[in-house]
Parts: C-alpha cells; structure tokens; sequence
C-alpha cells in the first residue's frame, strides 16, 4: 500500500507552539538562577529549568505535535517508551543548562551543553516516534532526520545563550518565541522525514497502548499547570534568598 501524504491539525500545531513558547519562558525565568545558585539550591534551579524546557516546552510539545498529525487509522503510544522519552529530555536538557550555565566545561561549556541538550531532544523525538503503536511501517529519509539533529542542537546552543545574556521580561518573552519557532522547526522537520505506509500487518499492542484520543487536551492542561506551578515556586524562592 502506498505511503499517505500527512497533514496537520492547523488548532494543535498552534497549540503546540504556544506550549514551546510557554515551556520556553518558564525556563528562561528559572535557568537565570543556575550560575548564581549556592550548591544547597542549584539542584532545584537546574532540574525545574530542565523540566520546564525539556519536558514543558519541548516533549510537550513534541506529543501535542504528532497528535496533530491526521492519519488515516487510530494512533496510540506505547506507555513506558513513552514516559523514557519524556526522562530523556529532562535529563539531557539538564545536564546542558548546568554545564553551560557553570562554565563547567570552559570556553567550549556553551557549545558542549547545546550539543548534549541538543542531542537529547533528537533522541527523545525519535524514540517519541518510534512510541506510535499504529497499523504502519515507518520509514526516515536520513538527509532530512540529519538536518533535524543540526537544527535541534543548534536551537539548545541558542536557548543557552539567550537564557545566560538576557535578563529584560521582555528580551525573555522575545527568547521564548524565538526558542518556540527552533524547537517546533526541529520537530516538524522531524516528522517530515518519516514516510509512514499502512500496513494491516503491522502489530499493535492495545494492551500497552496509550489512546491518542482526547491526549491533546490533557497534555495541554497538565502542562500548562505544572508550568505557571513552578514560576510560582521560583517566585516564592527567589523572594526568600532576597529576604535571607
């Protein structure tokens, strides 16, 4: 059978830029915190920046972007592979933000933790992907699944940047609608170098399924809860080392 051509949901891909523009913002507001943390408190400045950015701005928005893909056939995700990806780009996008934003690795700490933190958002879109449990094969075009990478690490690069040299609200607010822009080019460049095939052979497993059906909604809301959650703690924190 051939491959369909996809389209998209026009709603959930603005959705999902404004998620990577919201995840984006939250993590500018909270890496700022990471070269100037004490040791007691750098933990939680750099694992709620890596969530807010890995998790919030960009596996978020990831999920929200492939929902948004329309299919000829029922999608659902396979759960752990899933929950993997999501540690994956936490855990990577982490590790960047603290090895740049501490000069852990010298001159080179910008470029290093961009690569790492770009890397890993490779990693967790492929893996993300390679989640679809559907009625398929899919296939890469690897010239384009390259061309992703580059475009992913080279967004980390930026969003490191911009999170170490501008501390206006409103250069941050510019930063996350740049940074919303990179990671959703990162993303549908991604999606476009797969070329999915019907395959009523290929095995779906219901048991391990997670159902697409109203997932959107639900990502969106928990996301976007979990996001304004920490900006409120940040708040908190940061007027409390200000009154200490």
């Amino acid at each position: 059978m051939d491959a369909f051509i996809s389209d998209y949901n026009i709603g959930l891909v603005a959705l999902s830029f404004l998620i990577a523009v919201f995840g984006s913002f939250t993590a500018l507001q909270l890496a700022i915190r990471i070269p100037v943390a004490e040791k007691n408190a750098l933990g939680f400045w750099v694992l709620s920046a890596g969530i807010a950015l890995g998790g919030g701005g960009i596996w978020s928005m990831h999920f929200i972007g492939m929902l948004a893909m329309n299919t000829p056939f029922p999608m659902q995700f396979d759960l752990a592979l899933t929950f993997i990806s999501f540690v994956i780009a936490v855990v990577f996008v982490s590790l960047g933000l603290l090895i740049a934003g501490r000069d852990l690795l010298g001159e080179t700490s910008l470029v290093l933790g961009g690569a790492i933190a770009g890397l890993g958002v490779a990693s967790m879109h492929y893996l993300g992907m390679y989640a679809m449990q559907i009625p398929a094969t899919v296939s890469y075009d690897a010239v384009i699944v390259t061309i992703s990478i580059i475009i992913g690490i080279v967004a980390a690069i930026a969003a490191l940047w911009l999170a170490y040299n501008l501390r206006g609200m409103l250069q941050r607010f510019g930063s996350a609608i740049i940074m919303g822009i990179a990671v959703c080019g990162m993303h549908y460049t991604g999606m476009y170098a797969a070329t999915i095939t019907p395959d009523e052979n290929a095995a779906v497993s219901a048991a391990t399924g997670l159902s697409a059906s109203g997932l959107a909604g639900t990502v969106t809301l928990v996301t976007i809860g979990l996001l304004f959650i920490m900006l409120y703690l940040s708040y908190v924190k940061t007027k409390k080392a200000s009154l200490a």
